[in-house]
């Protein structure tokens, strides 16, 4: 069991700047193409995780989980799996954004999937902003005036409690497919989220970070 994995996705490489908030980790992973993230970024990884369609040289010094092209899983969710098998408390996902639509929608679902549940935080890092999965109870740091929208996955989000926000949920009801959520603001430096029942996911746009 350790505390913290950092999984770098594939895509378009988030700004140097989210390196002063990445966390200490035990073990660096990159799914596939997410090497080359890491390595524009200065990061070293221990393990790559994938099919390597996309990578032309991996050092010795790094071990490789190799798996086929043809596969019933993305090298992301692959990622995942590696990583969890560690019982981590805490993963943070970084890129994963500007490549394929469909990779990006997916990893928005994959990331607040039940078989996670285990794992204490789960946030996601990318050039687009932050996101952190919410089952429970959360501490989400801010800036007053800023942004974030509070997003119900794979179905209703119940007993949902904020604070430190402008506009508060008092064990409100989040249903998928309407946007109450979207677009509240901080009304100080962090604010308090809690969950009774489901997941949120919630989103922190790069602008207002």
């Amino acid at each position: 069991m350790i505390d913290t994995v950092i999984i770098f996705g594939a895509g378009e490489t988030p700004p140097h700047s989210i390196l002063d908030g990445l966390p200490r980790a035990e073990l660096v992973v990159a799914a596939n193409g997410g090497y080359d993230v890491a390595t524009r970024l200065g990061v070293s990884v221990d393990v790559i995780v994938g099919d390597l369609d996309s990578i032309a040289t991996v050092p010795e010094s790094i071990t490789v989980e190799e798996h086929p092209e043809d596969k019933d899983a993305t090298d992301l969710e692959l990622a995942l799996e590696h990583a969890v098998k560690l019982q981590p408390r805490r993963i943070v996902v970084v890129g994963g954004t500007g490549g394929r639509h469909d990779h990006e929608l997916a990893l928005a679902t994959l990331l607040t999937a039940s078989k996670w549940s285990a794992v204490e935080e789960i946030d996601w890092i990318s050039a687009r902003g932050r996101a952190h999965v919410i089952r429970g109870h959360r501490i989400i740091q801010g800036q007053r005036g800023s942004l974030l929208s509070l997003i119900p996955m794979h179905g209703p989000a119940s007993g949902v409690v904020t604070t430190g926000l402008a506009w508060n949920l008092n064990g409100d009801y989040l249903d998928p497919g309407t946007t109450r959520g979207v677009s509240n603001r901080f009304d100080s430096n962090q604010a308090g989220i809690s969950v009774d029942g489901g997941v949120v996911l919630v989103v922190l746009p790069l602008e207002e970070v």
